[in-house]
C-alpha cells in the first residue's frame, strides 16, 4: 500500500478498521482480490510478479500490510520480497511467519502492520529494526515517511476514517468513494510531501483501494476496488468471513 489508515480496538463497534490505496506502476501484473488456490485461509490480491501480495487477511485471525518506505538510492538488489513477508504473516508459517528484528534487515525498507491472534504489530527496519504492539488507536502510514507521520495525504486519509467512525460507522462503500475523491496526477518527487490520495497517471498510479473491517465478534469483510490507468473503475470484490469459525 501506498497510504492508509488504521483503527485498532478505536471503537465499540469495530476491532478492526483498514483503508487505504495501492499505488503501483499499471503494466506490473497483479491478481485481484480473491482466496488463494495454494493457502485457502488467505483472501488476498497478489503479485504475480513477485508472488506475495500488499495486504490481505487470513481466517485464522490474521492480517496484514505493508507500505514500502522511499529510498533515494532506490532498492538494493538481492533483497528478499517485502510482498513474500506478508504472505508467511498471513498464513503463519513459512520463513518470515515470526521474524525476528535481524530477519527484518532481509528486506528494503518497509512499514508493516500485522495482526494475529488479537494483537497489533508495527514491524519496521527504518530507521532501524523494531518490532513492537500497537496500543488502541488511529494509525496512519504512507510509502513518503515513517511510522504515524504527519504526512499531509495520511493526515487526511486518518481524518476520513476518523469521521467515518465518528458517523454511522456502516457503509463502507463511502469509504472507498472518499478515498477516490482526492485526486490528481502523479506530482514530481519534489512535492511528494503534497501528494494526493488517488493519483491518476499512465504509467505509475493508483490500481486499488481496499477496505477492511472487524467488528467487536469477529465478523469481518474485505472489499477491493480497482482502477485502470485513466483512474476509471474497472472492477470491485468483496469477501466475508468470521475469525472465529477456525478458532
Amino acid at each position: 500500500m501506498c497510504v492508509l489508515a488504521l483503527a485498532w480496538a478505536a471503537d465499540s463497534r469495530w476491532q478492526l478498521v483498514l483503508i487505504g490505496n495501492r499505488d503501483e506502476l499499471h503494466a506490473r501484473p497483479a491478481a485481484p482480490l480473491d482466496r488463494w488456490s495454494d493457502r485457502p485461509q488467505i483472501i488476498a490480491g497478489r503479485d504475480l510478479e513477485a508472488g506475495g501480495t500488499w495486504l490481505g487477511i487470513s481466517e485464522e485471525r490474521r492480517f496484514a500490510v505493508v507500505t514500502n518506505v522511499a529510498n533515494p538510492g532506490g532498492p538494493q538488489p538481492g533483497k528478499a520480497s517485502r510482498g513474500a513477508l506478508i504472505a508467511d504473516l498471513l498464513s503463519g508459517d513459512g520463513a518470515y511467519a515470526n521474524p525476528t528484528e535481524s530477519d527484518l534487515d532481509d528486506f528494503n525498507p518497509f512499514n508493516v502492520i500485522a495482526v494475529d491472534a488479537g494483537t497489533a504489530r508495527l514491524l519496521t527496519n527504518r530507521p532501524s529494526a523494531e518490532r513492537h504492539r500497537l496500543d488502541p488507536g488511529i494509525y496512519g502510514l504512507s510509502n513518503n515517511g515513517a511510522f504515524d507521520d504527519n504526512w499531509p495525504k495520511t493526515e487526511r486519509v486518518k481524518a476520513l476514517l476518523h469521521d467515518w467512525l465518528d458517523g454511522n460507522g456502516r457503509d463502507q462503500g463511502a469509504l472507498l468513494d472518499a478515498l477516490r475523491a482526492d485526486d490528481a496526477p502523479q506530482v514530481e518527487p519534489a512535492r511528494a510531501r503534497h501528494s494526493p490520495i488517488f493519483i491518476r497517471n499512465p504509467v505509475y498510479g493508483t490500481r486499488c483501494s481496499t477496505v477492511v473491517a472487524v467488528d467487536r465478534q469477529g465478523y469481518g469483510s474485505i472489499v477491493e476496488r480497482r482502477y485502470d490507468p485513466d483512474g476509471e473503475t474497472t472492477g470491485e470484490t468483496r469477501f466475508e468471513f468470521d475469525w472465529n469459525a477456525r478458532i
